[in-house]
């Protein structure tokens, strides 16, 4: 599948949410949106990462950036996930794994040294009109949100 790139509008969806609702991605222009697609929630990896952007929120959406999270999992299971760690941004469900594989997110990738197919851990941040302005692909879980952080300017 295509990676996204600096410049490239991106694809829109809807989404449903772990809180019972949906997610429109256009519903948020006019703020930057950073969209990162996770393999699975509850997992390490996954509650490593959901925690550091839950520990950085304040300061992200400080800046202006609203955060999203995808992930292949049912509704059922991110309503969980998000009450068990206090995930208090939304948490989008994609079982048919079409945004995912709209955005890169989703693909042959290296597990262990085997190649698969599954998620690409990814992050791509948006501008407020919906354009690319930065995309991350097969980033580590641990440390992740610092760097981001780091590379957007935010402290």
């Amino acid at each position: 599948m295509p990676r996204l790139t600096v410049g490239d509008v991106a694809p829109d969806f809807t989404l449903p949410t772990a809180d019972g609702g949906s997610i429109t991605l256009s519903d948020l222009r006019g703020r930057r949106v950073i969209v990162y697609f996770y393999p699975s929630a509850m997992t390490p990896g996954c509650t490593t990462e959901a925690c550091d952007f839950r520990d950085s929120l304040s300061a992200l959406q400080g800046a202006g950036y609203a955060v999203v999270g995808v992930s292949p999992d049912p509704v059922s299971k991110l309503a969980t996930f998000a009450e068990r760690d206090g995930l208090t941004f939304p948490l989008a469900s994609d079982p048919e794994r079409t945004v995912l594989e709209q955005w890169g997110a989703f693909g042959e990738k290296k597990l262990y040294g085997k190649t698969v197919t599954g998620v690409i851990r990814s992050t791509v941040v948006l501008d407020a009109e919906g354009t690319v302005e930065l995309a991350q692909y097969n980033v580590r879980a641990t440390g992740h949100v610092a760097k981001l952080r780091r590379d957007l300017g935010i402290d």
